[in-house]
């Protein structure tokens, strides 16, 4: 997928968890929430930069918790030095929705022939479901706009 899809993708995974924040009564954390999803939903696509093969090491399952583990960490971090008045679990929300978005991104490339191996290094595993080729732009809309539509029903049913 191009980057349009990879944020709808993103945002589709996302939209759920954004009703359960706003149920919460966290309007900010949930608008912090989105803002990751788009943020890190291209963010393993680094490697084309990068002296490694694209779609090798930051399209793994590995990567995707690594960096979750990461974020929560740095959230933490940051809560603390701050002294934000932030609920307990925000780390956790940082590093799951940081978590889910990269393995949104898997999921997105999953569906290109070229696929992906999920378990590199311990696996070769190779998994592709060949549905359409990342540069089509007609399915990059479609994800943009389903993850558009997914995230304002979820918002609005809140609302």
């Amino acid at each position: 997928m191009y980057w349009r899809g990879h944020v709808g993708i993103a945002l589709l995974a996302y939209a759920p968890v954004a009703g359960l924040v706003l149920e919460a009564g966290q309007p900010g954390l949930a608008v912090a929430g989105g803002l990751l999803a788009v943020g890190f939903a291209t963010l393993p696509d680094a490697d084309q930069s990068l002296p490694i093969p694209h779609r090798g090491p930051t399209h793994t399952l590995a990567f995707a918790v690594v960096a979750g583990v990461l974020t929560a960490l740095v959230a933490a971090g940051v809560a603390l030095a701050t002294g934000l008045a932030v609920p307990a679990w925000t780390p956790h929300f940082v590093g799951t929705v940081v978590t889910v978005t990269l393995c949104s991104h898997i999921a997105g490339d999953a569906i290109t022939p070229m696929g992906i191996q999920p378990f590199r290094p311990l696996s070769a595993f190779h998994f592709t479901l060949d549905l359409t080729p990342a540069k089509n732009p007609l399915a990059n809309y479609l994800f943009l706009a389903g993850g558009v539509l997914a995230l304002s029903v979820s918002v609005l049913r809140v609302a």
